[in-house]
């Protein structure tokens, strides 16, 4: 029944409350059908949701294609009705038939979905609601590639810095998961688009004007950088002496919870066994000042790990040799 009435509201151009006495009678009962759907898939406080009516309801809604049906329709459904069927979304992605992720299987057959998803971004009515679908659709190793090698990944520079602030919030959310969940998938993926996507990292996200941009970037930054799957690119990251001024002049912000993140990433320079001339040389002509900087630099917490690291990079430093010095276009003044 939910499958009809999804039918004829996608076919029914007036959205909300419009279309007369029976578009209002079919949009109660949708929304409750919806509502049911949901207690199958979660139970109530009466009960837990039976395995086997949840089996058969997932079967049935992706050979039906009801899925696809109830994400499109989502923007003509009252707010209630939106909530209760971004859950039963959710829910989908994690029921098994018969040992099986059926959602995954479906989503890899029908992959324009994702780019519908992530257009809702665009429109502040449905955004937080595409915005939770999408990220667990991309639970789905298939799911979060097409996503990563998708036009629409690099939409996401954009949408981080949305005025909007619970939208932009969501959007650097999906972007975190996209880029921490899948390693391997992650890995191939910054391997291959290097070039593009940390220009775009750096100039949009860790250098925006924004400060929750910023934070949040540069921690993000920390993690990928400093995952295991990642360390080819986090060797041709810490390489660059661009790179290398982002981190210094994030170490100088007024915030200390971004010199701290800023401070994860920039040890990595100071660690790296091989430093170009280029990063060695900066590192020789502002010594002191670096040096200077972190005999000061303190978090309010007692922790001996960043201790221990704040010490190597000290360290490391100090013994920094000069490669083919020319420490007079090496010198960043306006750093520390």
């Amino acid at each position: 029944m939910a499958r009809f009435l999804l039918l004829y509201l996608d076919s029914n151009s007036e959205c909300g409350g419009g279309g007369g006495i029976k578009h209002v009678e079919k949009m109660v009962e949708l929304n409750k059908l919806i509502r049911e759907l949901k207690t199958i898939l979660y139970g109530n406080n009466e009960s837990e949701p039976a395995a086997e009516a949840c089996a058969q309801l997932t079967q049935e809604f992706f050979s039906e294609n009801t899925f696809r049906l109830l994400i499109i329709c989502l923007p003509k459904l009252d707010l209630e009705g939106r909530k209760d069927a971004t859950q039963v979304v959710a829910n989908l992605q994690r029921q098994r038939v018969r040992s099986r992720l059926i959602a995954s299987d479906y989503l890899e057959d029908n992959l324009d979905l994702m780019d519908h998803l992530i257009s809702g971004y665009e429109d502040q009515g449905v955004a937080l609601h595409y915005g939770t679908m999408l990220r667990e659709c991309i639970r789905h190793q298939s799911v979060a590639r097409y996503v990563l090698n998708s036009k629409c990944m690099k939409k996401f520079f954009d949408y981080i810095q949305l005025l909007n602030f619970d939208v932009a919030a969501d959007a650097i959310a999906t972007f975190k998961e996209l880029l921490t969940r899948h390693k391997s998938t992650v890995a191939e993926f910054l391997s291959r688009n290097y070039n593009w996507f940390f220009a775009e990292f750096n100039s949009k996200l860790l250098e925006s004007t924004n400060y929750v941009t910023r934070r949040q970037a540069v921690k993000l930054l920390g993690d990928i950088l400093l995952e295991r799957s990642n360390s080819s690119v986090m060797v041709h990251y810490v390489s660059s002496k661009d790179n290398l001024r982002i981190s210094m002049n994030l170490l100088r912000e007024p915030s200390k919870n971004i010199q701290i993140d800023a401070f994860h990433v920039f040890k990595l320079f100071a660690a790296n066994k091989n430093k170009p001339p280029g990063i060695a040389n900066i590192f020789v002509a502002n010594r002191s000042k670096i040096l200077r900087f972190f005999s000061d630099f303190k978090i309010d917490r007692e922790d001996e790990q960043f201790e221990a690291d704040k010490a190597q990079v000290i360290r490391e430093i100090a013994q920094v040799e000069c490669k083919d010095c020319d420490l007079a276009n090496e010198r960043l003044l306006k750093t520390y």
